[in-house]
């Protein structure tokens, strides 16, 4: 039975999950699992999943890695977009990785990051210092928050985007300080403007050269200084320390990853919140535990959050590609997602994206319902290197009504409404071409409210 969020044990919701007759682990929920913990899976995928342990399932999901021979070949895609210049070339890249990768949870991951550390190629032109982040943010993804913070700090992009490259210490600049305690770290109110001043001291001497991090001595305050209630001569690196050492970081933390992996909204309750920030900080800050904790979960998987999220851009285009085993123009992507409000490599400010219902008005519909029918439009979309049909064929999907069915398993969060059954039958009985009306059907699919929900 679905409960509200806000009646949720907190003990029952963070154990692990198993599966009962109410809420079993079917196609539906391992789509859903993969919807959330990455782009989505195919049919094919699904059925695989489903034969086995969901903890397994999810632990597996947890420790994967790219192969070697994936990096290799992301590495020379890298070189190739740095040498034809500009950030749009590397989104094409990274939106080719988020479909090809074989450890879509870490690149859901980084695509967290992204918005969490938002850092924007409008202001960094150097796209060499962005994709560095970039890998950075990948690195990191699972790993510790405490050694991310510092990395991140320290991170050239990072330097210019928020003008931390000239703090001097006889003119400091707060925007790094009061940026990684509002906005990274702690949220508001959990920190004193003194302590923005304080901490802004730490970061004086901080620059780069040869587009690297360095620290400039001559610049470098070296005082004592008082930041959190910690005073000593204080370091950048100390800094960054002590505020990640606070108590509200693991709850800030895991508050946005419940955010992003289970709901949009309602604002999840302090207390359910507090059993997942305990887990972080006795996990000394990695990452991955928690996440484990969250994927593998009673709530996760309850029907009190199903559909509880609305997708990104990134989701559909991705989400949509990869349920049908689809590739296309990347580049051709990259630009349509800048236009629908999310730009890989281009957040909209230092605050990341909104996201959830942010994401939808009248003009991003009618931008997601084209960005369906140009993918099913364009030549050089393909779904499992051959036509729609052909890939729908080889799921078992060969009536209209098994293509109904067959995408509301993979591709839907929640149940089709009645009325779109029927438009997809009267498309059914209409004259043409076979494969222009599963496009048809597709993209009628696609243009739903139900469709929005992840």
């Amino acid at each position: 039975m679905m409960k509200p969020v806000e009646q949720v044990d907190p003990n029952w919701a963070w154990e692990p999950f198993l599966a009962t007759a109410e809420t079993p682990w079917d196609m539906g929920a391992a789509a859903h699992l993969m919807r959330r913990a990455g782009f989505g899976a195919t049919g094919e995928e699904l059925r695989q999943l489903m034969a086995r342990n969901p903890q397994d399932v999810v632990a597996e999901l947890v420790a994967a890695q790219e192969p070697e021979s994936f990096q290799r070949e992301m590495a020379s895609l890298v070189r190739a977009s740095l040498a034809s210049g500009g950030p749009q070339r590397l989104a094409a890249q990274w939106i080719y990785r988020m479909l090809n990768t074989p450890a879509p949870l870490l690149e859901k991951m980084t695509l967290f990051w992204h918005g969490h550390f938002a850092t924007s190629a409008a202001k960094v032109e150097d796209s060499k210092l962005m994709q560095q982040q970039n890998e950075l943010l990948r690195e990191y993804a699972l790993g510790d928050f405490s050694q991310l913070a510092l990395e991140i700090s320290r991170d050239p992009a990072m330097l210019l985007y928020l003008d931390s490259a000239t703090n001097r210490k006889t003119h400091p600049n707060e925007n790094y300080a009061r940026e990684i305690m509002e906005l990274f770290c702690l949220g508001e109110g959990n920190y004193t403007e003194q302590d923005i001043r304080e901490l802004a001291r730490c970061f004086t001497g901080w620059e780069i050269k040869r587009e690297k991090f360095r620290i400039n001595r001559y610049q470098q305050d070296t005082g004592e200084k008082t930041v959190l209630g910690r005073t000593g001569e204080l370091s950048g690196e100390d800094g960054v320390a002590t505020v990640v050492s606070q108590h509200q970081t693991a709850r800030f933390i895991t508050r946005k990853l419940v955010r992003f992996l289970v709901l949009d909204e309602p604002r999840a309750p302090d207390d359910l919140i507090e059993p997942l920030a305990d887990k972080l900080r006795e996990d000394g800050m990695r990452i991955a535990p928690t996440v484990q904790r969250i994927l593998g979960s009673n709530l996760f998987f309850s029907m009190s959050v199903r559909g509880r999220k609305v997708r990104s851009p990134v989701e559909v285009a991705i989400g949509f590609l990869r349920t049908l085993n689809g590739s296309t123009d990347a580049f051709r992507l990259a630009t349509t997602l800048q236009q629908l409000g999310q730009g890989l490599y281009f957040p909209p400010s230092v605050k990341g994206w909104d996201g959830g219902r942010t994401w939808i008005n009248s003009s991003t519909l009618l931008g997601r319902s084209n960005l369906i029918r140009n993918l099913l439009g364009d030549d050089k979309t393909r779904f499992g290197k051959q036509g729609l049909e052909q890939h729908l064929t080889s799921q078992g999907a060969r009536s209209m009504g098994e293509v109904v069915a067959y995408l509301e398993t993979v591709l839907f969060a929640v149940p089709l409404p009645d009325t779109a059954r029927q438009k997809i039958a009267q498309l059914a009985d209409s004259p043409g071409a076979k494969e222009n009306r599963l496009r048809d059907a597709v993209h009628l699919l696609c243009t739903i409210p139900e469709f929005q929900l992840a």
